[in-house]
């Protein structure tokens, strides 16, 4: 046991390091899916039947395709180590997150009166301007603890990334065991990592949610 916790305590620092690259693929995946999410959700609840049908066939073909499969056909199909790995993996889970977002965001934005969008428009605001100041500030507040949970997944998912070397959490676990030949040890340091990080985020949207229903009452 304690050459366990000696092991954990050298090569923590190295696997620290590869959360840390896990937390900015994460940040910067949804961020990325957060916008590509809200201009796909406006084009799916326009009035133009064209641009529902592409952004209902951008979703349902992203949210149908494996994340390893995506990250794999981007990778190497598309990109081609055109770009530094790391952009590359924040590139494809954006794209595999906005498809989910743009979900989310759909259902706040249906979930706010409809007569609040007249009455913007009979204003003399467009659709762009009652959209960004009057509808999404409200729905946003209704999407939050969905999108909290879309973080989470997402930075679960960033383990998958691994398939494209980069130099993640769980690939950082694999590096090590590739010399150590230790992989029970590593692979549970990487789970109790992921297991702290994951509880924690929850522990957080869960009192963001309680706080939001508290202010609804």
């Amino acid at each position: 046991m304690a050459d366990y916790f000696s092991l954990f305590a050298k090569y923590l620092p190295l696997l620290l390091k590869g959360l840390q690259n896990t937390i900015i693929i994460a940040i910067g995946g949804v961020i990325l899916g957060t916008i590509l999410g809200i201009v796909l959700c406006i084009l799916s609840i326009s009035k133009n039947v064209i641009l529902q049908k592409i952004a209902n066939f951008y979703v349902t073909i992203v949210r149908g395709i494996p994340l390893m499969i995506l990250a794999l056909f981007l990778y190497f199909g598309v990109i081609k180590n055109a770009l530094p790995v790391l952009t590359s993996a924040i590139i494809i889970l954006g794209i595999n997150a906005s498809a989910f977002i743009a979900e989310i965001f759909r259902a706040g934005i249906l979930a706010i009166d409809p007569g609040q969008m007249e009455a913007a428009r009979s204003l003399g605001m467009s659709y762009f301007q009652a959209m960004g100041k009057i509808i999404l500030p409200q729905a946003f507040k209704i999407m939050i603890p969905s999108l909290m949970n879309q973080f989470i997944a997402a930075l679960k998912d960033t383990s998958i990334l691994s398939a494209i070397s980069v130099t993640e959490l769980t690939m950082s676990a694999k590096t090590i065991i590739a010399r150590t030949y230790k992989a029970f040890e590593l692979y549970s340091f990487a789970l109790i990592i992921y297991v702290v990080v994951i509880t924690t985020l929850t522990f957080i949207s869960k009192k963001i949610e309680q706080k939001l229903s508290y202010d609804k009452r």
